[in-house]
């Protein structure tokens, strides 16, 4: 596993690797973006992030929009972010390419890769219980760039 690349820009409001990790286990709702033949495509998604790894997975369904655009270009960009006031904003944005893991559509069978984090999805969404309805399909985006902000980090004064 490659790193991502290092954070160029607004390195003062960045987040640390802690933060970015503290930040993405704790927010619940990413946006992603494709690249569709007619543009640009953006969706949320719920998703796990696996620190260790470095890997964000998002679920998706098999039939839809996304992953059409998925198919013909894996490229995608997401983005978690939070904070109502300007000086409360943060947020991570994730780039690279994403892979697929397991059957398309999900249907059990076993892949251990997946047992860890269809259980990690589980115990964020749905009360424990893994849920495979044979529409969904898994992907893995093992971020090339990652970029963070935090606006509490801005000297006031």
């Amino acid at each position: 596993m490659t790193a991502p690349k290092p954070q160029r820009r607004a390195r003062k409001i960045a987040m640390t690797p802690d933060e970015v990790t503290t930040f993405l286990e704790s927010e619940r709702t990413c946006r992603v973006a494709t690249n569709g033949a007619g543009g640009p495509h953006a969706t949320p998604l719920w998703y796990v992030w696996d620190g260790a790894d470095g890997a964000l997975w998002l679920t998706s369904l098999a039939r839809s929009q996304r992953w059409t655009d998925l198919e013909r270009d894996p490229r995608i960009a997401v983005v978690v972010d939070a904070g109502h006031d300007y000086t409360e904003l943060r947020g991570v944005e994730l780039r690279g390419s994403v892979q697929v893991v397991g059957e398309v559509p999900r249907t059990g069978e076993p892949h251990p890769e997946l047992d860890r984090v269809e259980q990690a999805f589980a115990d964020r969404y749905t009360g424990g219980h893994v849920v495979i309805d044979g529409r969904h399909a898994w992907l893995r985006l093992r971020p090339e760039k990652i970029t963070s902000w935090d606006f509490r980090k801005i000297p006031t004064g």
